[in-house]
C-alpha cells in the first residue's frame, strides 16, 4: 500500500491525507481515472430535452475529463445519453442544442438513429466485416432523480451508493417542481485544488470564524454531520422558525427546525437544499491549483428566495474562496505535511479523505 494515501479509520488517531495529493501533477492526473471516471456526475436537467428529437451537447467536466456526450430525447420519448463522437474518425457530431430526426456526422456523412444505432455510411460498400456493434455510438448509463440527470463513465459502482441516502431523506420533496433559474446561477474560478474546496464544504467547523452572516441564522451548537457510503449530510438547524423548512409528517426530520440540508456526493457535488429550493454546486478540476465551481439555482418557493441560510450565497462563496485560496498557498510549505481532525467537527473531511485514499490505491 502507498502509505501517502493511508488515512486511519479512527478519526481520533488519523492524520489528514499527505499533502502530495494536492501538489503532485501526476496524482492530479491519476485522480481523473481512479476517482472521477468511476464516480457519478451531474449532467443537467431533463428540461434541456423536452421534445422528441431534442439534442443537447455536454462536455463532462470540461478541462479535466473533457468527455463529449450528447443528451437526447429519442423518437420514443426516451431520454438517452450517447457519446458525441463519430465512430468513423472521431468528429464531434452535435456542437449546439438543436432538434433532429437523425444524427448525421458533418465530416463524412455517417448516419445514426437518435438512439445511437448505426444506420448508413457513404462509400463503405467494399469494407469487410462492416458494420459491427462498435460502429454504434456508445450509450452511457443515465440515472434520474426528478428532472436531475446523472451518469458515470465507468459505472462499476452503483449509483445507489452515491444518491439513494439523499433521495430517501428528501423523498417528500417535490423535485419535479424545482425550476432552473439561469439568472441566479453563477460560475466561480478558485485558485485552489478541487479537494481543498470540497474539504472546506465538508465541515461546519469554520462557520463561526468565516461566515458571520450564516452563523447568525444557523444554530452551530446543534450542527451535525451524518456519514453514508459515498455521501454525507450536514444538517443546519435554524435559530428562528421563520428560516426553516415546513416539513411534512412523512419527513424523518418532522418536528425539527431545519434551515438547510447540505448533501455532499463524492467526489465533487454539493446539493444545498433551502426552504426556497436548491443550489447545486459542481466542483470542476482544472489544474492542481485551479478549479471552477458552478452554482446552478433551482427555485421551489419564490417567496422564500434569498432568505435564511440560503441568503447572500455569493457573499458566502467569496468568504470560502478567500480561505481556500489561502490554504492552497499554505500546503506548499516545507513545514506542512499532515494535520489532525477535530473528532466532533471534521467527520465529513475525514470520511472524504478515507474514500480518496481507498480509490487511489
Amino acid at each position: 500500500m502507498n502509505r501517502e494515501f493511508f488515512v486511519d479509520d479512527n478519526i481520533a488517531l488519523a492524520k489528514t491525507i499527505d499533502k502530495s495529493f494536492y501538489t503532485d501533477p501526476g496524482i492530479f492526473e491519476m485522480a481523473k481515472e481512479r476517482i472521477f471516471s468511476s464516480s457519478w456526475q451531474f449532467v443537467g436537467s431533463s428540461d434541456l430535452v423536452k421534445l422528441p428529437g431534442d439534442a443537447f451537447p455536454v462536455t463532462l467536466l470540461k478541462n479535466y475529463l473533457d468527455e463529449p456526450i450528447l443528451l437526447m430525447r429519442d423518437n420514443d420519448n426516451q431520454i438517452r445519453l450517447l457519446s458525441n463522437v463519430c465512430t468513423h474518425r472521431g468528429n464531434i457530431i452535435v456542437d449546439a442544442p438543436c432538434r433532429l430526426t437523425k444524427l448525421r456526422c458533418r465530416y463524412h456523412g455517417r448516419l445514426f438513429q437518435l438512439d445511437g444505432q448505426f444506420v448508413a455510411m457513404p462509400e463503405f460498400k467494399e469494407v469487410v466485416g462492416f458494420p459491427t456493434a462498435t460502429d454504434n455510438l456508445h450509450s452511457l448509463p443515465i440515472h434520474s432523480w426528478g428532472k436531475w440527470l446523472f451518469t458515470s463513465l465507468n459505472s462499476s459502482r452503483p449509483v445507489s451508493a452515491f444518491l439513494d441516502d439523499m433521495k430517501s431523506r428528501l423523498a417528500w420533496l417535490p423535485s419535479h417542481d424545482f425550476v432552473f433559474k439561469p439568472e441566479f446561477s453563477r460560475e466561480f474560478t478558485v485558485n485552489a485544488h478541487w479537494a481543498l474546496y470540497c474539504e472546506n464544504y465538508l465541515e461546519g467547523f469554520h462557520i463561526p470564524f468565516v461566515h458571520s452572516g450564516l452563523n447568525s441564522v444557523i444554530d452551530f451548537g446543534n450542527y451535525t454531520t451524518e456519514l453514508y457510503g459515498f455521501s454525507n449530510l450536514q444538517l443546519g438547524i435554524a435559530k428562528s422558525e421563520d428560516d426553516c423548512f415546513d416539513l411534512p409528517p412523512e419527513s424523518p426530520d418532522f418536528g425539527k427546525s431545519i434551515a438547510a440540508y447540505y448533501f455532499f456526493i463524492f467526489p465533487n457535488m454539493m446539493f444545498n437544499f433551502y426552504p426556497w429550493g436548491l443550489s447545486l454546486n459542481v466542483v470542476q478540476p482544472i489544474s492542481p491549483q485551479e478549479s471552477k465551481i458552478s452554482f446552478s439555482t433551482y427555485i421551489w418557493k419564490e417567496d422564500k428566495f434569498n432568505t435564511g441560510a440560503g441568503s447572500e450565497l455569493d457573499t458566502v462563496e467569496l468568504e470560502d474562496e478567500e480561505v481556500v485560496n489561502s490554504v492552497q498557498l499554505g500546503i506548499k510549505s516545507r513545514f506542512y505535511n499532515h494535520g489532525r481532525y477535530s473528532v466532533s467537527r471534521e467527520q465529513g473531511t475525514h470520511h472524504f479523505h478515507r474514500i480518496i485514499a481507498e480509490w487511489l490505491q
